[in-house]
């Protein structure tokens, strides 16, 4: 799908299935911690079964993948560090740009922006609206801005903005089976992500989507990297707050714009309906077009593997 006109149209359909984008509470965001900077954590090679237990077709069928060991960053790109390296650079990111005109495309979207989550209401079912001045400065198009966001994740970055901030890191983005490797820990996941005592271990949506977000996990949006506890690997979020970018394309074959593969779910993943906060879950999204719940995390396969103990 493109950026505009059919790309809206599209992305409604599919990543819709993952219900308010507010920014994170300031309650919650002081108790987090995570890590400082740019931490990476090694992650050790090892076989597994991708896409094991498959809920969609999509995720199927079960495989056994190898995996070589390499770096990852043990939270998503944040605010802070995507705008030193706009600074560095003087990058203008895909919804900052012209967009092309497209015959009979609605007036809101000949202007540069982005897609943007609204609750629907009875009046207007769309889950999905075209923002003008989206963009990762402004998640929303609203004004509202990222003040006071620093260590919240990036979004509204389309995969072309990934790759170049990837590139100027001197870093990568990590392919499908890395991430979800990553994600696993050596472990399956647990059909909803919550401890012994029911208590949500990421930031994903509970009540019945999209009606309201009850944010018992202490956010109805966005979340500061590092409020969850990190997995076995010492890797957060690995589930839940934002879609991550992977290098994998997917999607129709005939598809007329390319179209790769996130992971991870977002806050607006629901029991009720998407729950792909699961480290097999997979999403097609066009990759032309950022939205206010996908951003991404990088790894580093060159940088030497830890001394062994």
């Amino acid at each position: 799908m493109g950026r505009h006109g059919p790309a809206l149209v599209i992305l409604c359909a599919a990543v819709a299935a993952c219900g308010d984008a507010a920014p994170a509470q300031d309650g919650a965001a002081s108790l987090c911690a995570g890590r400082d900077g740019d931490a990476m954590v090694w992650v050790p090679g090892g076989t597994f079964t991708m896409g094991e237990e498959p809920r969609y077709p999509e995720e199927g069928p079960p495989r056994e993948v190898t995996v070589a060991g390499f770096w990852m960053d043990a939270h998503e790109v944040t605010n802070d560090q995507f705008a030193a390296f706009v600074a560095a650079t003087g990058y203008v990111t895909m919804a900052e740009r012209a967009p092309p005109a497209l015959p009979g495309a609605p007036p809101a979207m000949l202007e540069p922006g982005s897609a943007v989550f609204r609750v629907p209401t009875r009046e207007d079912r769309s889950w999905w609206r075209w923002a003008p001045g989206a963009q990762w400065r402004d998640p929303a198009g609203d004004g509202a801005g990222i003040a006071g966001q620093g260590r919240a994740p990036v979004v509204q970055v389309a995969y072309e903005d990934a790759a170049a901030y990837a590139a100027w890191a001197g870093k990568a983005l990590p392919d499908e089976a890395q991430w979800e490797y990553a994600a696993r820990a050596g472990a399956q996941a647990l059909p909803e992500p919550v401890d012994d005592e029911g208590k949500p271990r990421a930031n994903y949506y509970q009540g019945a989507f999209p009606a309201r977000d009850l944010g018992t996990d202490g956010f109805t949006g966005r979340a500061p990297v590092g409020c969850f506890a990190a997995n076995a690997f010492g890797l957060h979020d690995m589930i839940g707050n934002v879609w991550e970018w992977t290098t994998t394309s997917g999607g129709r074959a005939d598809a007329s714009e390319p179209v790769g593969v996130i992971k991870g779910g977002s806050f607006l993943c629901a029991a009720n309906y998407c729950a792909r906060y699961r480290p097999a879950a997979r999403q097609f999204q066009e990759r032309t077009l950022g939205t206010d719940h996908i951003g991404f995390r990088l790894i580093d396969t060159r940088r030497p593997p830890p001394p062994a103990r």
